[in-house]
């Protein structure tokens, strides 16, 4: 081959390779944008208004918030292949079982709940190098719980469970000054014959660095309105600032 067809060869060749990488590239872009997420979710349950939700039979729910999730505003179940191994946190255990405990199954095998919050959430959060792996998921919402001491920060506003009614602007008013950034606050809407919201959610947003950030969605961010807890018929949704709130501190009826 003459030098000069080489050089035209050549030049042609690179030129499609390069033209193939880029589009590939880009399908590999495309592949990842549902799984590139710009904040964190720690969701805090009251268990009482979990057993509330649900037909079956809680028993002793916990009288503290506990753990619901630690969750990326976008993506779900991002690496199916990423199988769920209790053995990878057994470090972690007595926290786990304390802290994080699956309120509407405490007689079976409560890693079931473990496992589907990796398989749906934290198999999303290992893009960050801080939670790849499941002992690093795990510790981080345990360490962020901790950080956070929502019961001690009720307790000290004067909120605690009671038959009595508050009002959502004073809840909202507490978090808000103590920790200086505004959560997501959900309830249990009122069925017929009763006039009171009940409080089931607390979530706390935070920055890739796991520092806490206003809840609000900002533009371009998704609103993970799918993490919203679905029990039977029965659904959380963002709180009322105009009827009662029920906190309530015994799986009853309230009307």
């Amino acid at each position: 081959m003459k030098p000069v067809k080489l050089q035209y060869w050549i030049l042609g060749w690179f030129s499609m390779a390069l033209c193939c990488w880029c589009i590939s590239d880009e399908f590999s872009q495309g592949d990842n944008q549902p799984h590139t997420w710009k904040k964190l979710f720690l969701a805090h349950h009251w268990p009482v208004t979990v057993c509330k939700m649900s037909a079956n039979d809680c028993q002793d729910p916990p009288d503290y918030w506990t753990i619901h999730g630690l969750w990326p505003d976008k993506g779900e179940e991002c690496n199916r292949t990423w199988h769920f191994n209790v053995t990878e946190i057994k470090d972690l255990m007595s926290d786990m079982r304390h802290y994080w405990p699956d309120v509407l199954h405490s007689s079976l095998n409560r890693t079931q709940f473990w496992k589907h919050e990796w398989d749906k959430h934290g198999t999303c959060a290992t893009t960050l190098q801080a939670l790849n792996s499941q002992k690093k998921y795990f510790g981080k919402a345990l360490e962020l719980y901790k950080h956070i001491d929502l019961n001690s920060c009720l307790l000290k506003a004067g909120i605690k469970p009671s038959s009595s009614y508050y009002r959502m602007t004073d809840i909202k008013e507490a978090l808000t000054k103590f920790y200086g950034v505004t959560p997501k606050i959900q309830c249990l809407l009122p069925e017929e014959g009763e006039k009171a919201q009940t409080i089931g959610q607390i979530e706390f947003c935070f920055t890739k660095e796991f520092q806490l950030r206003n809840c609000t969605t900002l533009k371009g961010e998704s609103d993970p309105v799918q993490h919203a807890m679905k029990l039977g018929t029965k659904e959380l949704s963002i709180c009322s600032d105009t009827l009662p709130t029920y906190y309530p501190s015994e799986v009853q009826d309230h009307k």
